[in-house]
């Protein structure tokens, strides 16, 4: 069993979290209940799965719940395009945030290959 909370990737996507809700804020009030709802919901679900995968009683079944968040992190990312496609954030803010989501991808592809090694 893992301490979450100590996790390097947990910590990382607690700032995700973050910066998703700070973003999803400046959003179009008409996509309050679409993409903002939907990227805020994959962005809990990457830190969530993380911490609930934590107190698994295995590696195997740790790394199950690590490939359900980086399942969920895909899907955040291609919600990012979109709201960047559809002018909703400007270059800056896109790029901070999907270097952010490029360094939580890698830690957990990185953690899963450890607990499965």
């Amino acid at each position: 069993m893992h301490n979450f909370r100590e996790l390097k990737v947990w910590k990382k996507s607690r700032v995700l979290v973050k910066e998703v809700y700070l973003l999803t804020a400046e959003l179009p009030l008409s996509e309050k209940y679409n993409l903002a709802s939907q990227m805020q919901s994959a962005a809990v679900s990457v830190i969530s799965n993380i911490a609930e995968g934590s107190g698994r009683g295995s590696d195997v079944d740790f790394a199950r719940f690590l490939d359900m968040s980086l399942g969920s992190s895909h899907e955040l990312e291609s919600q990012i395009l979109v709201a960047s496609d559809l002018s909703f954030i400007d270059l800056e803010k896109y790029q901070t945030l999907m270097d952010v989501l490029s360094e939580v991808q890698r830690m957990l592809v990185g953690l899963m290959n450890k607990l499965r090694g």
